[in-house]
């Protein structure tokens, strides 16, 4: 599909996540060299932001300005809180740079739950959206798509109603396609079965609601079908679908623990592993979520995307690279007309409009 041209500076909320600067900041520097025409906008406090010369190098700040916060927003602060009592912190500033037009794209390490409550107060939500929600490209066995399946939501919304879902499903669909140019991607329901009589009423609910849009919706898919590409969104509550995250990474860590363990048995395992030495990088490539770091906050009227936590400098580049991709496909505008579309709203030239705004 066509894309538009959009400037590409992306705000960095500097001081966000378990290790703030000493991995924003390198991270940065791995993203401006990897994309030339970008442009980064720094938003921390004046300590951190003392650093970036020493770990961005003089050539790439050329492309880099600042802005200096007083407060950073913790790991643990109450979200809330956040939203009433930190309004000059590298978080909500770095937000406010997308809403004044002095970025594209928000990335952030932040606390999750002050993120996504400052988004949605700074920038609001799409028309027709009620409720954003954190989406995810996560890897399934065949590689497929460089990314897999989209899943949401993964931990924004721990009650949903069935209404909820099927803007989920919608906006899911909506930003699979923008991205991938799939026109009618698969849409999935995570249940506890295959069964229409399965699951709970408000997931039954909200199988009835997204039949009743004009989406490829396939039923109920299992946690099992997730990661094995039955369909292209997978759609959940933010309870059940963190859940499922923090449950597939910590099978990854495990696997790789095991093979570890199980290759320094003795100078034979020792020799077999330096033989397979190939193989074991690739599956590490695939399994490791650091390679599929950067969820979206979907539904808000900017781009913005959440890295994990404790994300390493590698990690968090990816999700530098994720907002650069988002920025590129002008998601926004693109989201909003197909959501529009896929709610049968028959015009969607104020989309565009509403996004500029």
């Amino acid at each position: 599909m066509a894309t538009v041209a959009q400037p590409l500076r992306i705000a960095i909320d500097v001081d966000g996540g378990d290790h703030g600067a000493a991995v924003t900041l390198p991270a940065a520097a791995r993203f401006l060299a990897r994309f030339p025409d970008a442009e980064l906008l720094l938003v921390g406090i004046g300590p951190s932001l003392a650093l970036a010369g020493k770990s961005i190098g003089p050539a790439l700040m050329a492309r880099v300005t600042t802005i200096e916060a007083t407060e950073v927003v913790a790991m643990d602060e109450s979200p809330a809180l956040a939203l009433k009592n930190k309004k000059h912190s590298s978080l909500r500033l770095a937000l406010n740079a997308v809403k004044d037009g002095r970025a594209a794209a928000c990335v952030s390490a932040g606390n999750t739950g002050a993120l996504m409550a400052t988004a949605r107060f700074v920038l609001k939500t799409l028309p027709g959206i009620d409720r954003p929600a954190i989406a995810s490209l996560l890897p399934t066995h065949d590689g497929r798509r460089d990314g897999g399946v989209l899943m949401l939501d993964l931990g924004a919304n721990v009650d949903c109603t069935p209404e909820h879902l099927r803007q989920f499903a919608l906006m899911g669909a909506a930003l699979f396609s923008a991205l991938t140019g799939e026109a009618r991607p698969k849409v999935g329901l995570l249940n506890i079965g295959e069964e229409e009589i399965k699951g709970n009423d408000i997931v039954k609910e909200a199988a009835e609601l997204i039949r009743t849009t004009d989406l490829n919706f396939i039923g109920n898919v299992e946690g099992t079908d997730v990661f094995r590409g039955v369909a292209d969104v997978v759609v959940c509550d933010g309870f059940v679908g963190n859940v499922a995250l923090k449950a597939a990474e910590g099978i990854a860590k495990l696997m790789a623990q095991i093979l570890r363990e199980e290759f320094s048995r003795s100078w034979l395992t020792k020799l077999a592993a330096m033989a397979a030495m190939p193989v074991l990088r690739r599956f590490k490539d695939r399994v490791d979520p650091s390679q599929h770091n950067g969820a979206t906050l979907l539904g808000l009227r900017g781009v913005v995307v959440k890295s994990h936590g404790g994300a390493n400098e590698m990690a968090f580049a990816k999700a530098i690279e994720r907002a650069c991709e988002e920025i590129r496909h002008d998601l926004i505008a693109d989201l909003g007309e197909r959501v529009m579309a896929m709610n049968g709203v028959a015009s969607v030239s104020a989309v565009a409009a509403v996004a500029d705004s």
